[in-house]
Order: structure tokens, then C-alpha cells, then sequence
């Protein structure tokens, strides 16, 4: 809430439109009230904490997955990734590196394809979730 706009801007995927959005927000003292009346009343937001850089081997990655993981649901995966520095999106783009490919994988991984996008299987997430390095 005491954030500047600088400082919004440095989390990850907030541009200049969004930073400016949430200064505002929290710079009007009503929406301060509700904030800390919903904290008052027991809600809390989870401490997410960002490992330093030097713990981050999988920074400037991104990763895209689709279809069905047997061992991991999708959100622990992507949590995961991002604890390791990665970018995790929903959709493939030229900036993606890697697809990860479960079951019953669609367009994503067609799209993927027409790009050149290495894909990656389940085994080979894992791996590098277990390595702590890209593939």
C-alpha cells in the first residue's frame, strides 16, 4: 500500500497503466479503510517470498503449460517455476522458451510447434525442477 510508482512497477509484469492504477487506488484513504477492515476482520494475503537473484537459475524463462500433469497439478508446477525464477503464462507466444506438454495437450502445444518452441514432457519438468537448472 506504501508502494510509489517505481516501486509497483519493479513486480513482475506490472507496466507503467497498472503501477499507476494500484498508486491510485491505495492513494485514496477509503480504499486504505476497507484494506485494513479486511484485515481487521482475519483476511490476509500470503507472504510470497522472491529468492535472490543468484537463487533464481531459471530467470528470464518462460514457460507455458497445457494439458494434463500425472503427478503435479498445474499451479503447484507454476509455483514451482517461479520459485526458481521463472515466468509461468497462459498462453504461447514467440517470448515463450518452453512448453510443457501433458496429456491431452490442444492448440498450445500446435502453436507451440509453429513457432519452433521446444516442448517439454512431465519427465522433463521434472527433471529440472529437481536440477534447479533449464533443460
Amino acid at each position: 500500500m506504501a508502494a510509489d510508482l517505481e516501486g509497483v512497477q519493479r513486480v513482475a509484469d506490472v507496466g507503467p497503466v497498472i503501477a499507476r492504477h494500484v498508486v491510485e487506488f491505495f492513494g485514496d484513504a477509503a480504499n486504505r479503510e476497507v484494506v485494513e477492515r479486511l484485515r481487521s476482520a482475519g483476511l490476509h494475503w500470503p507472504v510470497v517470498e522472491v529468492p535472490a537473484v543468484g537463487e533464481q537459475p531459471l530467470a528470464g524463462l518462460t514457460f507455458v503449460l497445457t494439458g494434463t500433469l500425472e503427478t503435479l497439478q498445474r499451479e503447484e508446477a507454476e509455483d514451482a517455476l517461479r520459485a526458481l525464477g521463472a515466468k509461468a503464462a497462459g498462453s504461447v507466444s514467440k517470448k515463450t522458451s518452453y512448453l510443457v506438454a501433458g496429456r491431452d495437450a490442444g492448440s498450445k502445444l500446435r502453436k507451440a510447434e509453429e513457432l519452433g518452441i521446444p516442448v517439454l514432457d512431465e519427465a522433463a519438468l521434472q527433471h529440472i525442477l529437481k536440477e534447479k537448472r533449464p533443460p
